[in-house]
């Protein structure tokens, strides 16, 4: 089917690969906790979205310049890496929220500033995966195990794979996410608790930074 070889082994790969704890699962499990329910989503949305960029450019081939480039590899390495404590010295230095919105307007504020949050949120996920090389390396040695090398549209073969393995991702990631945020939810009901949970996020997000820069390729 469309030069796929055993497609059901494919998908319980891809489950388990899915299930196997990463950068992605931690920040979206971190979002989750940290910032509740919708920003886990957005998260969620983020991720599967890098997840699609790279299908995308392995299909296209472009990915093959990053595993035989050591170049190309060690300056996508170091922007995820410098992205992802970015992101963590970003949410240690945030001030508290205020506790109390007392007008319509301040409410009114405070709605369109979440919503440009969770734009935020969804924009850094999407590069917190797309800037890991690994994603690009991984699809490039695993997506060809499952694919006839004599058919001749192996572009689309690349798609399909990566639509599958973007959709077993999504329900593991949005499982994740609400289970994440509502084990959370009385500790975020808890503004100094909020205040400290955003705080421990930045230090995991600038954990996994240098644990991407450290990691050899």
């Amino acid at each position: 089917m469309f030069g796929i070889e055993n497609y059901l082994g494919f998908i319980v790969a891809a489950i388990l690969l899915n299930l196997t704890p990463g950068t992605d699962t931690m920040y979206i499990v971190t979002r989750s906790v940290a910032q509740g329910q919708t920003a886990g989503l957005y998260s969620v949305l983020g991720i599967i979205s890098g997840v699609l960029v790279h299908t995308l450019l392995a299909a296209l081939g472009l990915s093959i310049i990053l595993a035989n480039s050591p170049i190309a590899f060690m300056l996508v390495k170091y922007l995820g890496a410098g992205y992802l404590c970015y992101l963590g010295f970003k949410m240690l230095m945030a001030s508290p929220k205020p506790l109390i919105a007392n007008a319509l307007h301040d409410n009114e504020v405070q709605a369109t500033n979440k919503s440009l949050d969770y734009k935020q949120i969804y924009k850094q996920g999407v590069l917190t995966n797309t800037f890991n090389p690994k994603v690009a390396l991984f699809f490039l040695a695993f997506f060809p195990q499952f694919i006839d090398s004599s058919y001749a549209h192996s572009t689309l073969s690349f798609l399909l794979l990566g639509l599958s393995f973007a959709l077993t991702g999504f329900i593991w990631c949005l499982c994740l996410a609400l289970l994440a945020s509502r084990f959370s939810q009385r500790l975020r009901d808890n503004p100094s608790i909020e205040t400290v949970l955003n705080k421990i996020s930045g230090i995991v997000f600038i954990g996994l930074g240098v644990k991407l820069l450290t990691e050899k390729g």
